[in-house]
C-alpha cells in the first residue's frame, strides 16, 4: 500500500515543502529511504523502526520504500523523523493521512515526540501554503498555535497520533494562542538615572533610540561608556506584535524560544565578546548558514564593546547589514537571507593603553600605534554610524554624591512620543528613511539647508554623511515635538558627524 504525508524543511526563514510517500510492496524485507536524504535524515530509518515496534504497531515485513519529494532537493534535520514513521504506519493499515495535513517532528526509540527548531517558521509557511492542519511535538505546540487559521495538533507519543488519525483517540487542538503585549514592571539592570554627568552622550543615546541610528562612544577607560550602553534597553519602548514575531522566528529557528512563551515584547540586547567569529557575528555555518548576533539583535540593541579589537574582517562584514537592515549569506547549501535591523551601539578606547586625551593620565602610546590602533575602523564603517561621542572621565567627586539626572523612565517617554510620530507620519523610524522620502517628511528651513550644505562640504562630508546628519537632525525635531528642522537641531546633528571627522 502506498501512503503520503506532507512535511517541510526549512531553508533560513523559508519552509519548502516535503511529501513523504512510504510504499509497502511484496519482496525482501528492506527499508530503502530515498530523496536526496542527508546523513541526518538517513538515520531515521533506524529511529523510526525501533519508533514503531515500541509503539505497538506493525512495522512491514516486506520491501519498504520511503520517498522524500521532490527529489532533487536535499533534506536534512530530525524533523522528517514523525512524518515518515507516520506515513509508514498508514501504508502498513492501508489508510491515507488527513487532507491538507503536515507533520514535523523528533522520534525518540520509545515512540515519544520530541521538540525540533523552527516549528513557528514552519507554521506560518505552511498556512500560507494552504495547509489547515499542523501535527507538532506537544514541547511546540504554543509556537505554532501563534498562526491564526491554523489547526495545531499536540503530539505526545507516535501511537497516540496514529489511534487519532483513525478515529479512535482524538487529541484535542491546541488553542490559538492570540498575542497579547504584556507590560514589564520588572526592575531596570541599568538606570540612567546612576549616570553621572555625561550629558552629551545621555543625549546622544536618546537621540539614537528615538530615531534607531547607530552611535558610538569613545573615551579612557573607565569613563562609564558599557554603563550608557547598557542603559540603552532602559529607555527602548517594547516590541509590537510584527516585531516580536520576527524576533520570534529567529529564535524559534535557533532553538532559543522560552517554553509556554513564545513571544518576548522586550527588545533584544546582544552584547558578543570582541573575539566572535564572522560567523558568529553575521551568520553562517556548514551546509544552510544559521543567524548570527545580528539577527538575532533584530529590532533591538546590538552592542559592541572594545570595537577596535574585533577582526577587521569580522567589522567590515557589518557595512552592508548596517545599511540595509538584512544579511544574505551563501554557504554549500544555497542562500539564506536573514533580517537584521539592529541600532548598532558600540564602545571604544581611543587607543591602546586609553589614555590619549585624558587630563589625568598620560598616554604611553606613539603616533605610529595610535595612528595603527585608529585605522582598525575603516572610514566606510565609520560614515555608517550616525552618532560619534567622546567620553570623558567624570571627576571621582562627583561618584559619591546623589546623581541629579533624568531616570530611564522620564527618557523613555520622550523617545516613545518620538518614535510615535515617526510611525504615524512615514511608516519607519528615521533612521530607515531613503534619501526620497526624506526630502519629503523632513523639509529643511532656508537657514538650516544652508548650514547643513555649508558644513557637510567644508568638513568633507560624504553623500551618506550629509543624509546621515539630516537624518538625526530630524530625530533631534520630533524629540522637540517640532515640525520644522532649524538651525540647532541641524547644528547638533553635524557635532554627531564631525567629531570622527575632525579628528
Amino acid at each position: 500500500m502506498l501512503a503520503t504525508v506532507h512535511s517541510c524543511v526549512l531553508v533560513g526563514l523559508e519552509a519548502r515543502r516535503v511529501e513523504v510517500q512510504a510504499d509497502s510492496a511484496n519482496g525482501d524485507p528492506k527499508f530503502f529511504l530515498v530523496g536526496l536524504a542527508a546523513t541526518s535524515v538517513k538515520e531515521a530509518r533506524e529511529r523510526v523502526r525501533s519508533a514503531i515496534k515500541n509503539s505497538g504497531l506493525d512495522f512491514p515485513r516486506a520491501r519498504l520504500t520511503v520517498n522524500l519529494a521532490p527529489a532533487e532537493m536535499r533534506k536534512q534535520g530530525s524533523g522528517l523523523d514523525f512524518p515518515i514513521a507516520v506515513a509508514i504506519a498508514l501504508a502498513e493499515i492501508g489508510k491515507q493521512a488527513p487532507a491538507r495535513s503536515a507533520f514535523l517532528g523528533e522520534l525518540a526509540l520509545d515512540g515519544a515526540i520530541r521538540h525540533v527548531d523552527g516549528v513557528l517558521v514552519a507554521a506560518r509557511c505552511l498556512q500560507k501554503a494552504g495547509f489547515e492542519r499542523f501535527f507538532v511535538p506537544s514541547v511546540d505546540a504554543n509556537e505554532a498555535a501563534l498562526i491564526e487559521g491554523l489547526e495545531v495538533i499536540p503530539c505526545t507519543h507516535l501511537q497516540h497520533v496514529v489511534a487519532h488519525l483513525l478515529g479512535e483517540d482524538w487529541i484535542p487542538p491546541q488553542p490559538f494562542a492570540k498575542a497579547i503585549l504584556e507590560s514589564s514592571n520588572a526592575a531596570l539592570e541599568h538606570d540612567l538615572v546612576e549616570v553621572h554627568g555625561q550629558e552629551e552622550a545621555r543625549r546622544a543615546i536618546e537621540v539614537a533610540a528615538a530615531g534607531g541610528h547607530h552611535l558610538l562612544l569613545t573615551g579612557p577607560p573607565g569613563a562609564g561608556k558599557t554603563m550608557l550602553a547598557r542603559c540603552v534597553p532602559g529607555i527602548l519602548p517594547p516590541l509590537d506584535l510584527g516585531e516580536a514575531f520576527e524576533v520570534a522566528q529567529v529564535r524559534s529557528l535557533l532553538g532559543d524560544l522560552i517554553p509556554g512563551k513564545p513571544l518576548d515584547w522586550t527588545r533584544p540586547f546582544r552584547a558578543p565578546h570582541h573575539g566572535v567569529s564572522m560567523a558568529g557575528l553575521v551568520g553562517g555555518g556548514s551546509g544552510l548558514a544559521l543567524p548570527g548576533e545580528i539577527s538575532r539583535a533584530n529590532h533591538g540593541v546590538l552592542f559592541l564593546d572594545e570595537l577596535a579589537e574585533f577582526q577587521a574582517p569580522v567589522l567590515q562584514a557589518l557595512r552592508q547589514p548596517l545599511e540595509t537592515g538584512r544579511v544574505t549569506i551563501t554557504r554549500s547549501g544555497g542562500s539564506v537571507t536573514y533580517p537584521a535591523r539592529f541600532t548598532l551601539v558600540a564602545a571604544t578606547n581611543p587607543c591602546p593603553c586609553g589614555w590619549l586625551g585624558d587630563s589625568a593620565r598620560t598616554c604611553r602610546c606613539t603616533p605610529g600605534l595610535v595612528d595603527a590602533y585608529q585605522r582598525r575602523l575603516s572610514g566606510p564603517l565609520l560614515d555608517r554610524i550616525d552618532l560619534q561621542v567622546g567620553v570623558c572621565r567624570v571627576p571621582l567627586a562627583e561618584l559619591a554624591s546623589e546623581p541629579r539626572g533624568e531616570a530611564s523612565a522620564t527618557v523613555r517617554e520622550r523617545v516613545l512620543s518620538a518614535r510615535t510620530r515617526q510611525l504615524d507620519r512615514q511608516g519607519c523610524l528615521n533612521a530607515q528613511l531613503k534619501p526620497k522620502r526624506l526630502r519629503e517628511v523632513a523639509l529643511l528651513e532656508p537657514g538650516s539647508r544652508r548650514t547643513l550644505e555649508r558644513w557637510s562640504e567644508q568638513k568633507g562630508l560624504t553623500a551618506r554623511g550629509f543624509h546621515r546628519a539630516w537624518r538625526v537632525a530630524r530625530t533631534a525635531a520630533d524629540l522637540e515635538g517640532t515640525e520644522a528642522i532649524g538651525d540647532r537641531h541641524v547644528l547638533e546633528a553635524l557635532g554627531y558627524r564631525l567629531h570622527d571627522v575632525a579628528a
